[in-house]
């Protein structure tokens, strides 16, 4: 069978830059950092005391006050970002369409905000004061449920959770979904919402997050050499896929064409990456080859780039090693130097910048790459946005337990 074409029609965006796919647009573009100290918790006895908190929420714009109690905040989050991903495709799902139209939406930690604050509850009030949307309100597949609930998509519906990958993979997933033909369309990416007492001190003590509290806006900074952690962020990041003859069918506006999915292994170790990279590269390598792609053609990359010592490098080194000399040639960034790492959302977030790159020919910056690590030797397109020409995009999520995702979208040819 003749695999289908399929296309991005919608996104939605929630991140510590702003509510909303051009809010936060324009702050990536702009070199806008979103990390702050923290406020979330008292984390004066915490070594990290900053985090990219999404300021100026309120879930009861997306759902009904009743229902918000009976969620948690990553639940919240996806909502309102598949509502503005729906909004934005123009898709209408009734009776005739529901069947074909599905949802992945995936995240990292789930519910961990729920489990911290219950678990209180339990120890100073007894178990019956537990409510009964307790394990709803924490497990990872809600968030997808509630979003298709909330539309009416009856199609298929699955939630991944591959740590920092997550949101990459559900839309991979969800690529191939309507790829074979088992949906028309499908509402797809990450969600997540961990910046809580447990979530900072058990990052801290894998000495995985960033200590420069003085200077939050200049923490995250991928690829500089000094870098010493990520940050935490949290926010969602939705986008609409449909078969590019039903987008047609019902004359959609079409941002990209999603074209290549990869996902390997390193089978090497909980959360150090393979040496050399070689996981990713593979990874990388089997995006290209799925979408038919050469090298050449890929103008840029959003990297995974969290702004760890070993993270960067074997990223860059993997980057070279499938590229070769066209590694020189292409502009990658990591936007987490603005958002932070969003964790389980972070993929998600990232698919919806690299399709708005070639919607507006224009590539967000890397900031606070004051000093550059001389093991990261790419064009990382420093300190401010760069106007080009962008036909051919990757975004890379590698995540904990060594698992990968590569995407790779192109401009939409006949």
């Amino acid at each position: 069978m003749e695999k289908r074409r399929v296309v991005v029609t919608g996104v939605g965006l929630v991140t510590p830059l702003g509510i909303g796919a051009e809010e936060s647009w324009k702050g990536l573009i702009e070199g806008r950092s979103g990390i702050r100290k923290l406020t979330r918790f008292d984390a004066s006895a915490f070594a990290t005391q900053i985090a990219g908190e999404v300021e100026g929420f309120n879930p009861e714009d997306y759902i009904e006050p009743k229902e918000v109690k009976k969620m948690d905040r990553f639940i919240h989050l996806a909502i309102a970002a598949s509502d503005m991903a729906v909004k934005d495709s123009g898709l209408k799902i009734t009776d005739s369409n529901a069947e074909s139209v599905g949802v992945t939406i995936g995240s990292g930690m789930g519910g961990l905000p729920a489990i911290e604050h219950y678990h209180s509850v339990l120890l100073e009030k007894g178990p019956r004061r537990i409510t009964p949307f307790f394990i709803p309100m924490l497990i990872i597949n809600l968030a997808g449920g509630h979003v298709s609930m909330k539309h009416g998509a009856k199609g298929p519906n699955s939630a991944v959770a591959t740590a920092c990958a997550t949101g990459s993979h559900s839309i991979g997933d969800a690529f191939k979904i309507i790829q074979r033909g088992d949906a028309d369309a499908m509402i797809a990416g990450g969600t997540e919402s961990v910046i809580t007492p447990l979530g900072i001190g058990g990052f801290n003590a894998m000495k995985a997050l960033s200590t420069r509290n003085d200077e939050p806006e200049k923490a995250s900074r991928p690829f500089d050499i000094g870098r010493n952690g990520f940050v935490m962020g949290e926010g969602a990041g939705i986008m609409v896929l449909e078969s590019l003859e039903y987008a047609r069918s019902r004359g959609a506006r079409i941002y990209a064409e999603i074209v290549g999915y990869g996902m390997t292994a390193d089978a090497y170790h909980m959360t150090s990456p393979a040496p050399d990279g070689e996981g990713a590269a593979r990874c990388i390598a089997a995006a290209l080859k799925d979408g038919g792609v050469a090298a050449s053609e890929v103008d840029y990359i959003n990297a995974h780039g969290t702004s760890t010592k070993y993270g960067d490098e074997l990223e860059s080194i993997a980057i070279k090693t499938v590229f070769k000399e066209h590694a020189y040639k292409l502009a990658v960034s990591s936007t987490k130097s603005m958002t932070g790492h969003l964790l389980g959302a972070a993929g998600g977030v990232e698919a919806v910048v690299c399709v708005l790159c070639m919607r507006d020919n224009i590539v967000p910056p890397t900031i606070n790459l004051d000093n550059p690590d001389p093991q990261c030797d790419l064009d990382y397109v420093p300190h401010k946005a760069r106007k080009m020409d962008v036909n051919c995009v990757m975004s890379n999520s590698f995540g904990f337990g060594g698992t990968n995702a590569c995407l790779v979208f192109k401009r939409l040819k006949e």
